[in-house]
């Protein structure tokens, strides 16, 4: 097992933080970087929302709602439905009344001057987490999604306004020409033994983080194992909308379609035991369990992910 090594997780979303969850359990806390997107943050009601920090947040912090993996487990929409009910607010995201205070500190903190990096750092920090946990800027970079139907949408109205389904035509990340990495995620790569890439959804997840200035030639620049973990089995998402994406794009939902949007950064593929083989000589791959339903399933992935990348100077 990899327990003296540095390992750098590029994650967001549920799927990513339940391998987050799994390496937690059986690695240092101080070896762990998870470096998450904010591709999907936005303003709203005045307060800054994070979905994919605080989702790893919570999770790792075993706070989350296990029902939903994302929010807090017990919380409840008093607030939210009096500003439906007495004021006539249209409450298409759902805050929850215990996650507000998460969104009230981080705004407060950001109106300060804090950086969203060292505001994530005192959230987390707060919340007992010893592993670090950065944004993938401290830039914002919001995902746009261009639908047929709708023309162009910010990410939330996309994503939960409209229940992710207008047809997907494009995806752009914007400013990401005036991104850059934080000092924070430039030393965490530059000292990383292994580079996860979890099983979240390559487009909405992980392509916001590889949009930001000097993340590609950065991880280009690394000679250790970066490895990514399938997010489909059997031509399905585990969760989300990846497959409908993918048909969407003009493409088979195939796990060798998902390594091939990795080409030019990983050197290792983990691939579903349900799924077809990769039948690239040219990335190193192997096949698991990637479904991570209970906790049990999220340890034995990240150990077999492990074991299997030890194995490769074997």
């Amino acid at each position: 097992m990899a327990l003296d090594k540095n390992i750098v997780v590029l994650l967001g979303g549920v799927g990513g933080a339940k391998l987050a969850a799994g390496l937690a359990q059986i690695l240092p806390a101080r070896r762990l970087t998870f470096v998450v997107n904010t591709g999907d943050d936005f303003w709203h009601l005045g307060l800054k929302i994070c979905p994919d920090l605080d989702t790893v947040m919570y999770t790792l912090a075993r706070m989350v709602n296990p029902d939903w993996g994302w929010g807090l487990q017990g919380d409840s929409v008093v607030t939210l439905e009096a500003l439906h009910r007495f004021y006539g607010l249209d409450t298409w995201f759902r805050l929850g009344d215990k996650d507000l205070a998460t969104h009230i500190l981080r705004s407060q903190l950001l109106r300060c001057g804090r950086s969203l990096t060292e505001t994530t750092r005192r959230l987390s920090e707060s919340l007992g987490l010893e592993a670090a946990l950065l944004p993938m800027s401290d830039q914002e970079i919001p995902t746009m999604i261009e639908t047929v139907e709708y023309g162009e949408l910010a990410f939330q109205e996309y994503f939960v306004k409209h229940r992710w389904r207008p047809v997907l035509k494009s995806i752009r990340h914007a400013g990401c020409e005036r991104s850059s990495l934080s000092s924070q995620v430039r030393s965490a790569l530059s000292g990383a033994d292994i580079v996860l890439i979890a099983p979240s959804n390559p487009w909405l997840s992980l392509a916001p983080i590889l949009a930001v200035n000097g993340l590609r030639d950065l991880l280009a620049s690394l000679d250790v194992p970066i490895v990514a973990v399938t997010p489909v089995i059997r031509g399905a998402a585990v969760k989300g909308p990846t497959a409908k994406i993918m048909s969407e794009l003009g493409q088979d939902v195939t796990a060798a379609n998902i390594a091939d949007f990795y080409t030019g950064i990983i050197n290792g593929f983990v691939n579903d035991i349900q799924n077809e083989p990769l039948g690239r000589g040219d990335l190193r791959s192997i096949q698991v369990n990637t479904l991570m339903n209970t906790e049990a399933d999220k340890r034995s992935l990240a150990a077999a992910t492990l074991n299997w990348i030890e194995s490769w100077g074997a």
